[in-house]
């Protein structure tokens, strides 16, 4: 882990969506969560880079079924020409979305990734973005997922901070880890290079 990165120009808030931070089916410690990434929010809007909420789009009957209340994105998307949504039917928040091109049409060559589940979407669009040759910064203390169960003579139950980190140790090292959502550093895009 380092102690704090170049400025990014985009922050990516994947799936902090009601179902996931409210209420029984919600991530331990969950307002940690939410206090971390709506700081990220805030301070990406303040020093003017893009803002894209990534929304899953679940399965008939699943917590985050459109149109339902837990579907809901947590935070409030402002109305501006640096925020966006991205809704998803897959892990990766590039797949199938027009994520890729919003980020190379506003010059983004770094971005922040927080959010929910760690080793699910957030990992699998961490991934394809280092894929793709973005620079991805990633803050500990600002993405989450559930404890993993028991599996009867394979493991004993695996702690969801434990989760976390292996989601992070899996990407890499092109992935830059952060200890804390606050060591993040904003800026906005630049004209694209030529």
């Amino acid at each position: 882990m380092t102690n704090r990165a170049l400025p990014v120009q985009a922050l990516l808030v994947v799936d902090v969506q009601a179902d996931a931070v409210r209420g029984d089916r919600a991530v331990p410690e969950a307002d940690r969560l939410v206090e971390r990434t709506a700081e990220l929010i805030a301070r990406a809007r303040k020093d003017g880079a893009l803002v894209v909420h990534v929304q899953n789009d679940g399965q008939p009957g699943a917590g985050d079924e459109p149109g339902t209340p837990g579907w809901e994105l947590h935070h409030t998307v402002e109305d501006s020409p640096t925020e966006a949504v991205i809704r998803k039917l897959r892990d990766d928040g590039f797949h199938g979305t027009p994520l890729g091109g919003l980020l190379r049409d506003s010059g983004v060559r770094a971005l922040a990734i927080c959010g929910v589940m760690s080793e699910m979407c957030v990992q699998a669009t961490a991934r394809t973005a280092l894929e793709l040759g973005y620079r991805v910064v990633m803050p500990h203390d600002a993405h989450a997922t559930h404890d993993i169960p028991a599996a009867p003579g394979i493991s004993g139950p695996v702690p969801a901070a434990v989760v976390s980190r292996v989601a992070e140790w899996a990407l890499g090292s092109d992935l830059e880890v952060l200890a804390h959502a606050a060591d993040v550093e904003f800026a906005a895009p630049g004209p694209q290079d030529g």
